[in-house]
Formats: structure tokens, sequence, C-alpha cells
């Protein structure tokens, strides 16, 4: 029996993967631990399926953005420590019973964490502190210090095992200038925790762009996010993608001028000479933008690029794949290797990051081994 998405999916390309993360390995040193982000469902790749690669190739940490996330890892059996960077104060509980680690941003944080901890009667508990460098997000500004230290040594039931920051702009050459400020003034707020505390935990702050142009501030562990799923900061550096997302042609028109026209709205137009249509099924609401449709971007087909014609409807959209050879049931590539995810962000004006995690859970996530 057929399910819901047969033809469509995410390949997830697991020699690819393992590529992008050995070039990301090879450029640090041999005890700098690794932490790769699988926040977001792993950027639309799968959280279960990408973080059990990434646990088989040796990632040291995992970080997710909520409980949540952390929970549905644990649950499928990921034996790797998962830090939660935004901790809330609603799961506590739930991030003790399943051993998740939270980051503490503020002191309100890690007080009601610290009640919650004494009403259990556990001690030693880890946190990870996180500090504002500049970001201005998250995170304590340097004149917090003195009452989250003042806290910490009259309290035994955390132990911190790191402190963080995070780069605002580490992929931009012109910020360099503020990049190495953040750095320095996280080196200098995470010397003065440790002396506070009496013991030093790890310190972290670069991400994937970091990891690439500023690796000499390494410290004990790098947070691997954007890089392992095949998007570099370094402009000309390939690495490759991990995911291609792929459907199979539903329907095969010939239509001639006199059909008239094409999908919602009547916006896709029959040329004079007739035009050949396919339609996949897959449309915004399983993640095509509905502003890559009529034209806009082009996708492949049987080594072919074809392009949107009409609008892009919720579950399918329609490609003009005139002069194509092509049967029902063929291929389609939305994005991958040709194009790529960066190609279509580009064409809407955004991020490789949104184009990943706008594919929804719908979209069954396949590992090519």
């Amino acid at each position: 029996m057929l399910k819901e998405n047969d033809f469509s999916r995410l390949e997830i390309n697991l020699p690819n993967c393992l590529e992008n993360y050995r070039y990301f390995r090879n450029r640090l040193e041999s005890g700098t631990k690794l932490l790769v982000l699988v926040k977001a469902n792993a950027y639309g790749h799968g959280a279960v399926e990408f973080a059990g690669m990434m646990e088989d190739a040796g990632a040291d940490y995992f970080a997710v953005a909520y409980p949540v996330e952390g929970m549905e890892l644990k649950d499928a059996g990921i034996r790797t420590p998962v830090m939660v960077l935004t901790t809330g104060t609603d799961y506590f509980n739930e991030i003790i019973d399943y051993g998740l680690e939270p980051s503490i941003p503020n002191l309100y944080t890690l007080e009601a964490f610290c009640n919650v901890l004494a009403e259990r009667r556990i001690e030693d508990y880890p946190i990870h502190v996180k500090l504002d460098t500049g970001m201005h997000r998250l995170g304590f500004m340097t004149e917090e210090l003195p009452e989250l230290l003042s806290f910490l040594g009259a309290c035994r039931l955390v132990r911190v095992k790191s402190v963080f920051s995070h780069l605002a702009a580490s992929e931009d050459p012109a910020c360099d200038a503020f990049t190495e400020s953040q750095v320095a003034m996280f080196r200098k707020n995470a010397d003065a925790i440790s002396a506070g505390i009496g013991y030093r935990p790890m310190y972290h702050i670069l991400n994937s762009a970091g990891i690439e142009r500023f690796p000499q501030y390494q410290f004990d562990m790098v947070r691997l996010g954007i890089g392992i799923y095949g998007v570099s900061a370094i402009p000309g550096v390939r690495l490759a993608p991990v995911a291609s997302f792929k459907c199979n042609i539903l329907q095969i028109k010939h239509l001639r001028p006199e059909d008239g026209t094409i999908g919602y709205g009547r916006a896709g137009h029959i040329s004079p000479e007739g035009t050949v249509i396919a339609t996949i099924p897959a449309g915004y609401a399983d993640g095509i933008d509905r502003h890559l449709g009529n034209g806009r971007c082009s996708f492949s087909l049987n080594g072919h690029r074809v392009p949107t014609i009409g609008n892009i409807c919720m579950d399918m959209c329609m490609l003009d794949i005139t002069g194509v050879p092509a049967e029902v049931g063929d291929t389609v590539t939305i994005f991958g290797e040709d194009p790529t995810a960066s190609e279509l962000a580009g064409i809407l004006g955004t991020i490789p990051y949104e184009i990943f995690t706008s594919i929804p859970r719908r979209i069954d996530r396949i590992v090519i081994r």
C-alpha cells in the first residue's frame, strides 16, 4: 500500500555527509571536540536519522533548540550528550529525566533550574553558561558576571560544563574586526568565570563559518551547523550537498494553444506551438516557495533544467518539459547537486537555512549509503 508522499522524498547522502564532516574535522586540532547542531529537525534533514549518522561518525556533542527536540533524540537511542540551547523554564523536569544539558543565559533561568534540582535533591548537574559578546540575543552581559559568580559560588547543585558565546558575523570579512572583538571579550569573561568557580569548563565560540575562517579560536570545542549540511562560508569552496529533494512525475500533459491556461489564477500560459507539462507531488506545503512559480526557477529532469509553469499549488506544481524526453515516474530534483539549495535561496533573496528547514516532516527522509 502506497503511503503519502511515496513519490516525494529527501534523500540524505551519507558519503557526502561524511566528506563534509572530515573537511571540518581536519581543520581542528586532535583534542578539539566537535558539536553538531541538529536543531529544527537537523536543519530539515531529519534529526533522528542525521544524529544517528553523526554519532557513528564520532561527533562529541549534539545541540538542539528546544527540550522536546532533545527528548526525541534520546527516545531514539542517541547516547551522545545533548545540549539544549533554548531552555526556557517549563521543561526542567523533562530535561533532568532525559539527561539533557541546559544552556543558561541569565540568572533567572539558573535560579529556577536550581530550585527544581533542590526539590529533586540532585547535585552537580551539568549546565552550559552562555555569554553575550555582541550578538545581543541571549546570554550574560559582562556587568552581570559578578552576580552570576556569587550565585555559583554558593550553589553546589550545578557544574558548569562549558562557557560559550555566539559569533554574529563570522562569515563576513567586512566584520572581522568585530568578530575579533567578540572573541577577545569571550576569552576575558570565560576566564573570569573559570577563576570565580575554581575550575575550567570547556570554552566554545566558533560556528561553521568560524571553523573555516578563524580556526585559531577553536578553544576546547566548536559548533558545526550549516557546514555539515553542505554550505561553506568561503567563496569557491564547494562542500558536498547532503540533502536532495526529489519527486517522481505524476502525470504528463501535451497541451495545445486552445487548451487555455495552466494552474491557479490561470497564471501559466501555453506557447503558440503547444506546451508539454509534468505535474509533480510537491508544493508550497512541502517547501517549494510560491515565489518559485511561473518560471522563476527550474529543476532537473533527465539531465535537463525544466522551469516551473503556473503558480505553485499546495501539494503539487507543474513544470514545462517541452522538448525534454520524460515519462511518468521519472525523477525530478528540486534541489541537491543541481540546482543547489543556495541557488534557490538566491532566487528568493534568502539563505539556504530557510530552504532546508522549509521541508516538512511529511516528506520522507531516506538515508542513501
